[in-house]
């Protein structure tokens, strides 16, 4: 058996035991006491019932006919099984789903933000942690049934919201099992874990979906964006436009009285090695057009992965006087609300 589908058996074996498991025994089986605003209702629900969800998700799925679902817009039928430049065509594929403790504090909580793994990518970034998901195909097949039982059994499993991590090419899938979902009981905030690069014209179609936007501002320079993400030079401009709606939909993140997040834009940057991301240029962006308590998680834990090695000035992790830098930039353009990292040297 090749190593891949050696996986693929054993993440499909452990997929029916988590499931089976969770509802044999519920969430009292598990230490986490803590529950979630009872008040909630993600608007989600209302376009459900009305229908609307499956109506949009279709739409979003005639778009795979020549695909633009990315910026990209590389217009392949991928629903005759092309694959386009982000390696996927009507498949979806999932790598891996389980309660995450790495992600935002706010998203967190107890029960762990619920992760769902979506296989390719349409950014391909050379120094991605990911690489081996996002660009090595590391994953499985999966229908849209199986897709919203896996949100069923993060929610069943104490889970504070369902993550979709890279999902800007399954966004007509996302949609269509989130309507599934939400007809078995779904009922937790969605976060939508992107690169940030997004056509503001799938976005409109997640308006009143997505409960929390949480994108990279990875580039300030189209040029830099260019050189280690596949030639995406739009980056910057098609990313400024798409927090912005962003923001339009869900506006500023603040958590509740419970310290969890079920509402708002929360961007992350990475601070890079030699200036390579213009930190100091995204936050002054951030600060002049948005709102300065804007939710903005300066991050510290760049490490050199993948192809990154091949370019000598993103070779290195970050020095302690850039992460500094980046966090000095930050409080002079008024920034108040700042996830500010430990640093990783």
């Amino acid at each position: 058996m090749q190593l891949r589908s050696r996986r693929n058996f054993i993440k499909t074996i452990l997929f029916a035991a988590f499931a089976g498991f969770t509802a044999l025994f519920g969430t009292n089986s598990f230490r986490y006491k803590k529950r979630m605003n009872r008040d909630f209702e993600p608007r989600y629900l209302e376009l459900h019932k009305s229908g609307e969800l499956k109506r949009r998700g279709e739409k979003l799925w005639e778009l795979m006919e020549s695909c633009e679902l990315c910026p990209r817009r590389c217009g392949v039928n991928k629903l005759k099984g092309e694959k386009g430049f982000c390696q996927a065509n009507w498949q979806l594929e999932i790598s891996s789903f389980h309660p995450h403790y790495g992600e935002e504090k706010p998203l967190v909580g107890e029960g762990g933000s619920g992760a769902i793994f979506l296989t390719n990518c349409g950014l391909r970034c050379v120094f991605c942690i990911n690489w081996e998901i996002s660009q090595g195909g590391e994953g499985s097949v999966r229908s849209i049934e199986e897709f919203s039982d896996m949100m069923l059994a993060l929610q069943k499993r104490g889970c504070q919201n369902i993550n979709f991590v890279t999902p800007t090419h399954y966004s007509p899938h996302i949609v269509l099992a989130i309507d599934k979902a939400a007809s078995k009981g779904l009922k937790l905030p969605l976060v939508y874990n992107t690169c940030g690069w997004e056509r503001v014209e799938i976005l409109t179609i997640l308006d009143g979906i997505i409960d929390i936007y949480l994108p990279d501002f990875k580039y300030s320079d189209g040029q830099k964006a260019a050189k280690y993400s596949s030639g995406a030079d739009t980056y910057a401009d098609v990313t400024k436009s798409a927090i912005l709606e962003m923001h339009r939909q869900v506006g500023v993140a603040r958590p509740a009285n419970d310290g969890l997040m079920y509402r708002g834009l929360m961007i992350r940057h990475l601070v890079m090695p030699n200036n390579v991301s213009g930190t100091k240029e995204v936050i002054e962006w951030i600060a002049k057009n948005l709102h300065t308590d804007t939710y903005f998680n300066l991050m510290s834990q760049y490490r050199p992965m993948h192809k990154a090695f091949e370019y000598p000035e993103i070779s290195r992790r970050i020095t302690q006087k850039e992460y500094t830098d980046a966090i000095n930039w930050a409080k002079a353009a008024g920034l108040t609300n700042l996830d500010i990292q430990g640093y990783h040297f």
